[in-house]
């Protein structure tokens, strides 16, 4: 087997073989040079090409394009961005449904340029079932997450509720409550489509360096351990990446997601559970868990993974059997048929979050810096809308893209929020997780008594809220 076949189930499934293209060894001397070959920095680059196409754009990747979270990640291109609501509380009630319609436009737009570019990645818009499935306050938690949905302005057609009669028609899960149903999603196979862009920006005349990290960078110029970029514009599209290229550490917290995929399941089988559409699905639960029905008929399911001292990144993804069993118990609280099933890959990426979990798009016009990032988890969508929207930032022209609250047209890096020192970080991080993990162990459990689950639900309530 390849080495990077290894990366994840999706890498393995590639059919072309994996090798890298060849490394930088030259001096350049370019309009912009992208760090990093995943989604942000091919979209920026694709739509930068697009719209100025005689730009002469390198893009260094230190590894191989779809090594990082853009050929791991869960296979849902969400219409959405993290933290939409409170990004958007100040709009007016009109900007605020222009932005919304904005997002949700994000998987028709990326299915526009898989069309154009002959990209084959399973695209699916089955939409998203977010599940209340394994205990009552799920469902209580839901309704009134909707309820805040309707107040912000958004209709039945942007999210419903589904009973558990309704969910039945689309997923069958052992304890339904219901659902809400939000039809702005796809699911994609992810290094299909990383890979797949990566030959788009190579026809567009975009120079793709691969085994060639970064060792050095500042405005106008980034180095290699082989050879010096001369640049006007540096794009760093390197998210939970970033601690690698200081001061972006700062800013970006790289967290770890884990997931595992199932053996091909049998038709018979999938008659039983649903997702016939392409649905991407989750359990309310703060786990994190996401989950959809791949293209060969698995089930790919994942759920919250961790955060390392220092911001250090996790390189060994080879999961530990606790690692792969506690995804194998969510799963199967939710299709008890799956409970023995043979798990044939699992793997994890890291990936970024930004203080005060607010995604950024950020243009400093006086040191020629765009980046983007803090896309929480939910970036394989927003990675394509912050590519339309570095490109415009950079060309400096004025659109509905950059009028957003989360674009940024003039403004440093030192302007965003900066993460706390260590120890203060994993003390916090694992204070919170371990508070969520009580949560769930309590409300999981039955017989808890009600002061109990009060309790367990209120403390995870103002522990995530003291992270924001």
């Amino acid at each position: 087997m390849q080495p990077w076949r290894k990366i994840s189930l999706w890498m393995d499934q590639l059919d072309e073989t994996l090798t890298t293209r060849p490394a930088l060894h030259k001096d350049l001397d370019v309009d912009v040079c992208v760090i990093g070959a995943g989604y942000t920095g091919l979209w920026t680059a694709y739509y930068l090409k697009q719209q100025a196409p005689h730009l002469n754009i390198a893009i260094v990747e230190a590894s191989i394009a779809g090594f990082g979270a853009s050929g791991r990640n869960g296979g849902w291109l969400m219409g959405n961005l993290l933290g939409e609501d409170r990004l958007l509380a100040a709009s007016s009630p009109e900007q605020r449904r222009a932005s919304f319609d904005l997002l949700h436009g994000i998987p028709d737009e990326v299915q526009r340029v898989l069309e154009l570019e002959d990209i084959d990645c399973d695209y699916r818009k089955g939409g998203v079932l977010y599940c209340a499935a394994r205990y009552p306050e799920q469902e209580a938690t839901l309704r009134d997450y909707l309820k805040k949905l309707y107040k912000q302005g958004l209709t039945e057609d942007d999210y419903r509720w589904m009973n558990a009669e309704e969910l039945a028609t689309q997923l069958r899960i052992s304890k339904p409550y219901g659902a809400i149903f939000n039809p702005n999603v796809a699911t994609i196979q992810p290094a299909k489509l990383v890979r797949g862009l990566a030959r788009a920006v190579e026809r567009l005349g975009v120079h793709l360096y691969e085994n060639s990290p970064v060792i050095d960078w500042q405005p106008g110029e980034v180095r290699t351990a082989q050879a010096r970029i001369k640049c006007q514009w540096v794009v760093p599209a390197v998210e939970g990446y970033s601690v690698n290229l200081p001061p972006l550490g700062r800013y970006q917290m790289p967290v770890q997601s884990l997931l595992v995929a199932t053996e091909p399941l049998p038709e018979q089988v999938w008659q039983k559970i649903g997702l016939s559409r392409g649905q991407a699905f989750s359990e309310n639960s703060r786990q994190v868990t996401y989950g959809q029905r791949s293209a060969d008929n698995r089930l790919v399911f994942g759920a919250r993974g961790g955060y390392r001292f220092a911001g250090r990144l996790r390189e060994d993804f080879d999961l530990t059997t606790s690692e792969i069993e506690l995804r194998r118990y969510l799963f199967g609280e939710l299709f008890p048929q799956l409970k023995d099933v043979a798990i044939t890959h699992s793997w994890g990426g890291n990936l970024g979050m930004a203080r005060r979990f607010q995604p950024h798009m950020l243009c400093d016009r006086k040191q020629h810096i765009a980046l983007a990032g803090g896309y929480g988890g939910e970036g394989v969508g927003a990675t394509n809308l912050a590519g339309r929207t570095l490109a415009d930032l950079i060309l400096e022209r004025s659109s509905v893209l950059t009028q957003q609250p989360w674009a940024h047209p003039d403004r440093t890096l030192s302007s965003l929020a900066a993460w706390e020192p260590e120890p203060c970080r994993w003390l916090g991080y694992n204070a919170i997780i371990k508070s969520f993990v009580h949560e769930d162990q309590t409300l999981a459990n039955p017989n808890s008594a009600p002061w109990r689950r009060r309790l367990a639900s209120g403390v995870a309530d103002f522990m995530e809220g003291f992270m924001r």
